[in-house]
């Protein structure tokens, strides 16, 4: 072997392992690819499923161009780490496989092509592990044009959860606290402070989630956590909201509606700061968004695109910081195609952004310029008595075990918060 070729060979396997230890980030997709979700049973769903249990991803390319797309699956572990273990070993079948299920929009303005990832499908017919998994979505140069997280659950333990206001006088009006308590159906823990990791999801939002938290004390096998600051969270205001189902009518918060002969414009009535308003009681849905046409019969093609017009006035807002409209409906992401702009001649903080037509809930989330959040300043504020939803999973590795089995998953609502 020339020495040329083993230097080669070298660089190779110690580029590919270096490769294999990175942190797997969700890669934004760029401006043509929208209305990317999970869904399962007709509904959009944060991406967590049990395993077994049948699901799918779905996109929208605004090319219309009908562009092949391939996707791949990295199984991941707690830190989002892609696992050494082979494909075969998670995968019955093949990835890195052509979706085929794919249709153009029909009467629309905006033109499209929609897109839909099934599992099972022909080529991976079973999961066959629990854990993190990175979908990853390549084009036909195998260039990465997306990724998104989804996570596996057995249902090995049982969650039981309350959300309680702060036990901090400082912010008892602006926090909810998570308690609550892991118990083994069928699995003898282990070392369970080194082996148990559970993940807290609010609303299921990735960007806010908390990590790393060991049980506070066992009783038998039982694992208890009863933190006061370790597992709280801000409790952030309800969600905003619009609806155009119908896109030629101005409805719930559409001011107006026009065309500008290429696509619909929907102007939203302007929206005011509301943190140092009292806290106000009405229903939402937890960031997620419905795709809905009221005069159409398949959503998924016939629903139109709009440009929505975002208008905020926060005259009170002096952070050195960016504030982002988001949502379930483009991934809570603070991409600068959602940063407001402020027009000074108005003194208000305005972005236009296409939306898929339906009813969408979104938010103003204030970042810095390196993406950490500032939950503490939000432009709605916090308030104890939001109506959040809390989601719970439990992580198990035994000494023996090759990856991290997500081996519980639990629920709790606010709705339902205790002193």
């Amino acid at each position: 072997m020339s020495k040329f070729l083993y230097q080669s060979l070298l660089f190779f396997f110690f580029y590919s392992s270096i490769t294999a230890q990175q942190i797997q980030n969700e890669v934004e997709p760029p401006y043509n690819i929208k209305t990317v979700s999970f869904v399962q049973n007709g509904s959009n769903v944060v991406p967590i499923f049990e395993l077994g249990s049948s699901f799918a991803f779905q996109f929208d390319d605004l090319f219309g161009n009908e562009a092949n797309y391939y996707y791949e699956i990295l199984h991941c572990d707690y830190d989002w780490k892609p696992t050494a273990i082979p494909k075969i070993d998670y995968i019955n079948g093949l990835d890195n496989q052509r979706i085929n299920d794919y249709s153009n929009s029909f009467n629309t303005l905006q033109i499209y092509s929609h897109y839909r990832l099934s599992f099972p499908n022909q080529f991976t017919t079973q999961l066959k592990l629990s854990g993190n998994y990175m979908l990853r979505i390549l084009n036909e140069d195998r260039e990465l044009v997306l990724s998104r997280k989804f996570i596996l659950y057995e249902n090995h333990s049982t969650v039981t959860a309350q959300v309680k206001r702060s036990r901090n006088l400082s912010n008892i009006d602006y926090k909810q606290n998570l308690d609550f308590a892991i118990l083994s159906n069928d699995i003898a823990f282990q070392t369970p402070l080194q082996n148990v990791k559970v993940l807290l999801l609010q609303n299921g939002n990735f960007n806010t989630a908390i990590k790393n938290i060991v049980p506070q004390y066992t009783i038998g096998n039982q694992l208890v956590y009863k933190y006061d600051k370790e597992t709280q969270f801000w409790g952030g205001n309800e969600f905003l909201y619009f609806e155009n189902k119908d896109i030629r009518a101005a409805s719930n918060n559409v001011a107006k509606v026009g065309s500008n002969g290429d696509i619909y414009n929907a102007h939203l009535y302007t929206n005011a700061a509301r943190g140092n308003q009292i806290y106000t009681n009405y229903e939402d849905v937890n960031g997620n968004f419905v795709v809905k046409n009221i005069n159409a019969s398949n959503n998924d093609i016939e629903a139109d695109y709009a440009w929505v017009y975002f208008t905020l006035s926060a005259p009170a807002f002096r952070l050195n910081k960016d504030i982002y409209i988001t949502g379930m409906f483009n991934n809570y992401s603070l991409s600068p195609e959602y940063k407001m702009d402020y027009n000074t001649d108005k003194a208000v903080f305005e972005k236009a952004i296409m939306i898929k037509q339906g009813f969408t809930n979104f938010q103003f989330t204030v970042a810095d310029k390196k993406g950490v959040i500032d939950n503490e300043n939000a432009i709605d504020g916090n308030f104890y008595q939001t109506e959040n939803e809390y989601t719970i999973l439990v992580y198990y590795k035994e000494a023996t075990d090759r990856y991290q089995r997500v081996i519980g998953k639990g629920n709790a609502n606010s709705i339902n918060i205790v002193n």
